[in-house]
């Protein structure tokens, strides 16, 4: 299957199985959902969703979490791991969001990413699922599955964001990054797939023989 016939069939199948991608992290605003995908940073989402209530239960905009002494929100975030840095990261970029920005979550992607705690990854998600505008933010997980899907050989996922941005079209990518994680959790995991298992990797690649070994990103 050439790589053009495997995109159609990817992004048409993905289409099927996930045709409304709900966005995994609790939140009702950009900031609620920045600060959730601020601390998904080596968290499973389940574990971001049991601590985000408590935290935003005492403060669910940058005024009040200015407010919160460093240690409260490290206690509240303990169990999602990195707690000092996020939430030092958290507590900071709220004060910058009052004092720059009236307490408003920018909408620039340049913007985000001066923020504390804040990469690429995070700003991208913010961006496409909090603001509706174009980004394919892409983790470990999107990269493992580009390469078993023959979308990608890049070494990093800076290479593979740029690689499947030029594949496919724009206007699918703020779906497609959510479509992509819930597949691999449901059918092309780490350890459930290697690349000869799910529906996908049998479909593009009905020859391989030996299991696919994924670069790191």
């Amino acid at each position: 299957m050439l790589k053009k016939q495997r995109v159609e069939f990817i992004l048409n199948k993905l289409g099927e199985l996930y045709p409304a991608p709900p966005i995994p992290l609790k939140h009702k605003d950009p900031y609620t959902l920045l600060v959730a995908v601020l601390l998904s940073a080596q968290c499973t989402d389940e574990r971001v969703n049991q601590v985000t209530p408590a935290l935003f239960d005492i403060a669910d905009n940058p005024f009040d979490m200015a407010g919160v002494p460093v240690e409260t929100i490290y206690q509240i975030i303990r169990p999602c791991g990195l707690a000092p840095k996020k939430s030092t990261a958290i507590s900071t970029l709220s004060k910058i969001l009052v004092d720059q920005y009236q307490g408003a979550v920018p909408e620039d992607m340049a913007a985000l990413e001066q923020l504390p705690g804040v990469g690429h990854k995070t700003a991208s998600v913010v961006m496409s699922q909090a603001f509706g505008q174009p980004a394919f933010a892409v983790d470990t997980h999107i990269h493992r599955l580009a390469q078993r899907w023959g979308l990608s050989s890049g070494k990093s996922v800076v290479q593979t964001e740029k690689d499947l941005k030029r594949l496919f079209p724009e206007e699918s990518w703020n779906a497609l990054h959510l479509q992509i994680i819930y597949y691999g959790r449901e059918f092309c995991s780490a350890r459930g797939c290697d690349g000869r298992v799910c529906e996908i990797c049998t479909t593009c690649y009905p020859k391989r023989k030996k299991p696919f070994i994924t670069s790191k990103a």
